[in-house]
């Protein structure tokens, strides 16, 4: 992985928290692209959206998080729109966290 983040650093944070609310309206949007799937091609999803904002000081809690990235309450979300995960999803999940180890 590159960890080289000097031009991102650079980048205004107005910039970059109007590009992050477009990402997080898209997967909004886009409730199709299974979290299963976006792991499973990215290494993250929606969840993962939460914990970072979490970590970036949101003061709410992992539930309150979830809601802000996913557009509504996470129960509501898994009823609506998450389908349940193959094996295969499930096996190509694994493979790309395993991607995000950085030694």
């Amino acid at each position: 992985m590159d960890t080289n983040t000097d031009r991102l650093e650079e980048l205004d944070d107005a910039v970059a928290a109007q590009a992050f609310r477009r990402l997080v309206r898209h997967l909004q949007h886009r409730h199709d692209a299974q979290n299963i799937d976006l792991m499973g091609l990215a290494g993250f999803c929606r969840n993962c959206l939460a914990d970072w904002i979490r970590d970036a000081g949101f003061e709410g809690d992992k539930s309150a998080a979830r809601e802000v990235i996913h557009g509504m309450p996470q129960d509501e979300w898994k009823a609506t729109r998450q389908s349940p995960a193959t094996e295969e999803q499930l096996a190509r999940m694994e493979a790309s966290i395993a991607k995000n180890r950085v030694d």
